[in-house]
């Protein structure tokens, strides 16, 4: 009881916390941390050299696509990183923007996702490398890419076939001291379920797959306990 009242009582203070630090004149790169925060107005520094996704960027982008950071690239980047909350929001082409563009592009493109191999029935598709997930039942996209946050260096998810076991509406991380809203366990410890923060902040989770508070509600209907899960692939930096 004490665990989900925790829980309950997180999820409506996070939100008056978000605008109560933005008041209190937290650093960008900290108040972004929390996604209620809006941007603050400070304008960021915009870098100089080419991302290790460039070319993918610039063409997800549909900018020119020459694997070279120009002014111009750098700040059509920027646009997309301060309207996703990416922190830095600083032009450069790395994995979260990249993956933020792929999950964009996915969502567009539903029939041409891949790797997670035929199943019948409905099965939960974890796309680590490109930090998306979504749900698949006789061969069409039921549950729409969403983006996810997965372990970090130290912490890595763990990859193969899977079924979804516990599932806790309110759950409360001991260990990490930290909410665990809609989670759906699938590996020992590691669960798929929701956070209040912002997912493009950080180096990633201790394991668990993060999703959006609204993306694990949502996918809290669409799998049950026994949905297959199948996990592949690395989270680019790790």
């Amino acid at each position: 009881m004490r665990n989900f009242l925790r829980a309950r009582l997180l999820k409506v203070l996070i939100p008056v916390t978000a605008s109560l630090v933005t008041a209190a004149g937290m650093p960008p790169a900290q108040a972004a941390y929390v996604s209620h925060v809006p941007h603050t107005g400070v304008r960021d520094s915009c870098a100089r050299a080419g991302g290790p996704y460039q070319r993918q960027v610039e063409g997800l982008l549909r900018l020119r696509v020459d694997g070279v950071q120009s002014a111009a690239d750098c700040l059509a980047i920027q646009r997309y990183q301060k309207s996703q909350v990416i922190v830095p929001a600083d032009g450069f082409a790395g994995p979260i923007t990249y993956t933020a563009l792929y999950r964009e592009w996915a969502l567009n493109h539903p029939g041409q996702l891949h790797g997670c191999p035929p199943k019948r029935g409905r099965v939960a598709c974890v796309d680590l490398g490109h930090q998306i997930m979504w749900v698949r039942s006789a061969g069409k996209v039921v549950f729409p890419p969403v983006a996810i946050r997965s372990g970090r260096a130290a912490y890595a998810t763990r990859t193969g076939w899977f079924r979804v076991g516990r599932r806790i509406l309110d759950e409360w991380s001991t260990r990490y001291r930290a909410p665990m809203p809609f989670s759906q366990y699938f590996s020992g410890g590691q669960a798929i379920h929701g956070v209040y923060s912002n997912l493009y902040a950080g180096p990633g989770s201790h394991g668990c797959v993060n999703l959006r508070y609204d993306d694990a509600r949502r996918l809290w209907k669409a799998i049950k306990r026994g949905t297959p899960v199948h996990v592949w692939g690395r989270k680019p930096g790790t």
